[in-house]
């Protein structure tokens, strides 16, 4: 080969690395010229930093020590009930990492003969189920991806292929495989691809979906490059030519990751309700008419999940199930009360971005507990009903001078009328608030025109009284004012050489005719300079900015 032929050859993996990023700037990518000169060096290595992290995560798996009952007391400080799920989940957890920890410690294949304890969580929307994996996640330390059931479809060409969610799980762990390969997966939605609908029709997609998956959940080899993925495929190829012809094949072995579904399934929820009122008799199918549908979850066996459209394979490979718990209204006030993170805080933090507090009594969390739980959304209810209270609080307070206030069962049942009343009582400070935000736009407009505008009180009142009455900030109002004082006066500043302008009532009535006042009247003493040589400058320019017409 030519040197000419050779130069060709080394060219084209530039060419296609711009490709690439042009593709897809958001791609995790490391160009060949930031990586080691070696050729076995492979471009998507992780980072040192990366490296570390990894390894620190892996040494934590090495020594997992934890109790079923330190997750549960773990669980209790962010989820509210659910006990019998965070029993089932404790367990479950720490059966799978002593396992892992039993594999990582021996070289012997003591993994082969242990059966993984794939997770099937039931439950109405709201309930924490989500919430409960991620805690469980955090607390570990291991990565952890959620995904929706709904996004995959069996071919992956519409839609997503289902080993993208290992493929996901290997981005949590920055890059790193052999910590991907012990992380935690959570595909929520999973009542939505079941293989027969109300309607009798068969679904084969849904099939499909549930066969692809059974094989992620037992255990099998996925490729770290998607082959539907055009900015994958080319990424192999431009490692097959920077290798010369030699490709190195990456994957990540399912065998030690857990998976974790989950679902509302009302619709299980009813059939198994269906089937056990079929043997109940008088006082007994009385007692179960009062009971709510969800909590027949608990009862359900693996021949409802196949009449609900499960393959039995698919749910096999679910052995450890279990319901969680509709959410009271009680249970929503504890959340507020008791939760470390719950969605008040939220609010309080979002608040404190503006150096605003505000205190909530007793009564007006039981309010909003009462009206949430209405919603059927579960905890998911409490941020409804507090967005519904706060929305008009967190856009009008960051103007204002208050910095603090009460929530009282008042504002939960009349937020707006509770936000005038105390924006009225706060008016006098409010103008106080104005007239300084005056002086910030003076400030900034020498800081960036190097000139000085001196508003005198009559500019002032009427500016502020424009603020209220319009019900723009002083900072868009002044800026509409005065958009075009910038050009204007550096005009009349070389006409004049002045710096500074007084501001007064009559200019804030009209200020493009007050502007427009002032640079003719700049000619005008131009004009007069040259016929007097300069003997009538200092008269015209305080003219100018009287606005006097005399001259």
């Amino acid at each position: 080969m030519s040197e000419k032929e050779k130069k060709t050859v080394e060219d084209i993996p530039k060419e296609l690395q711009s490709m690439f990023r042009n593709l897809n700037a958001n791609a995790v990518f490391t160009p060949f010229s930031q990586t080691a000169s070696n050729d076995d060096t492979d471009a998507n290595e992780p980072t040192p930093d990366d490296d570390d992290r990894a390894a620190e995560v892996l040494q934590r798996i090495r020594e997992f020590n934890l109790k079923p009952r330190e997750i549960r007391d773990y669980l209790d400080r962010f989820v509210i009930k659910q006990t019998e799920a965070k029993k089932v989940l404790s367990v479950a957890i720490c059966d799978h990492y002593n396992h892992v920890r039993a594999c990582l410690e021996s070289s012997d294949p003591v993994d082969q003969e242990f059966a993984k304890q794939n997770i099937i969580l039931l439950g109405p929307t709201g309930v924490g189920k989500t919430y409960l994996m991620r805690c469980i996640s955090r607390l570990i330390g291991v990565p952890f991806v959620k995904a929706d059931a709904t996004k995959f479809s069996e071919t992956g060409y519409v839609g997503h292929d289902v080993d993208d969610i290992v493929r996901d799980l290997i981005k949590m762990a920055d890059g790193n495989v052999e910590l991907a390969k012990y992380g935690i997966v959570y595909i929520d939605e999973i009542d939505k691809i079941v293989t027969c609908q109300t309607g009798g029709v068969r679904d084969v997609s849904g099939r499909g979906v549930q066969i692809n998956l059974l094989k992620l959940m037992e255990e099998t080899e996925v490729s770290t490059q998607s082959q539907t993925d055009l900015v994958g495929q080319m990424e192999a190829m431009m490692e097959i030519m920077h290798r010369g012809g030699r490709g190195k094949k990456r994957t990540v072995n399912t065998r030690h990751i857990l998976f974790i579904v989950s679902g509302a399934f009302d619709q299980l929820a009813e059939r198994v309700k269906t089937r056990v009122k079929g043997v109940q008799i008088g006082f007994g199918q009385a007692r179960e008419d009062e009971r709510d549908a969800s909590e027949f979850l608990n009862l359900a066996e693996t021949k409802d999940f196949i009449d609900f459209g499960f393959e039995p394979e698919f749910i096999g490979r679910l052995p450890v199930r279990v319901a969680c718990e509709s959410l009271s209204a009680d249970d929503l006030e504890s959340i507020l009360l008791q939760s470390e993170g719950n969605i008040l805080e939220q609010y309080r933090q979002d608040f404190g971005g503006y150096a605003i507090d505000f205190a909530m009594t007793r009564e007006a969390i039981t309010k909003i507990a009462e009206v949430a739980s209405e919603e059927s959304t579960g905890a998911r209810g409490l941020m409804t009903i507090l967005e519904r209270v706060f929305r008009n609080y967190k856009f009008e307070l960051p103007s204002t001078s208050i910095k603090s206030f009460e929530v009282t069962t008042e504002t939960v049942d009349n937020p707006e009328d509770t936000l005038r009343e105390i924006l009225s009582r706060n008016q006098a400070a409010q103008r106080q608030v104005l007239k300084e935000e005056v002086q910030s736009f003076s400030q900034r407009f020498k800081q960036e025109n190097e000139l000085d505008l001196d508003f005198d009180n009559a500019a002032i009142g009427a500016l502020v009284n424009l603020s209220l009455e319009t019900d723009k900030t002083m900072r868009a109002l002044c800026d509409e004012m005065f958009r075009d004082y910038k050009f204007g006066l550096q005009l009349i500043a070389r006409n004049t050489h002045r710096s500074q302008f007084t501001i007064t009532g009559d200019v804030v009535d009209d200020p493009d005719a007050e502007l427009s006042r002032w640079v003719v009247e700049s000619f005008k003493n131009i004009k007069a300079e040259r016929s007097t040589g300069g003997t009538e400058t200092s008269g015209n320019v305080e003219s100018a900015e009287a606005g006097d017409t005399s001259s």
